[in-house]
């Protein structure tokens, strides 16, 4: 193989590498399991005034068990479905020149 494929081989690598680590489901995942424990452990904490004021309902216990199970769905859903980049060939195809000709 020519050095040329080679440096294109290593790009389209590092591009796929790229894809997984940005993928916006492990950002909003991550984030909602993030915030999700800490407002579950201030639902647990919360003291009898706090439930008086919300109608005896522990609102920050169920907000955070619900943003806990929202950001393991899309984790779990990036592991499940992982993303895959675009070949070269599928590239140039949606840019309109067609396959390439060696």
């Amino acid at each position: 193989m020519s050095d040329y494929q080679h440096e294109v081989e290593e790009l389209e690598r590092e591009s796929a590498t790229a894809a997984r680590l940005f993928d916006v489901r492990r950002i909003i995942g991550g984030l909602f399991v993030v915030y999700g424990v800490i407002v579950t452990i201030a639902g647990i904490t919360a003291s009898d005034a706090d439930l008086k004021k919300a109608q005896d309902i522990n609102i920050n216990l169920w907000t955070g068990l619900g943003m806990l199970v929202l950001g393991l769905f899309f984790l779990v859903w990036l592991k499940l479905r992982p993303t895959v980049p675009p070949t070269a060939e599928e590239l140039r195809a949606a840019a309109g020149d067609g396959p390439a000709e060696d």
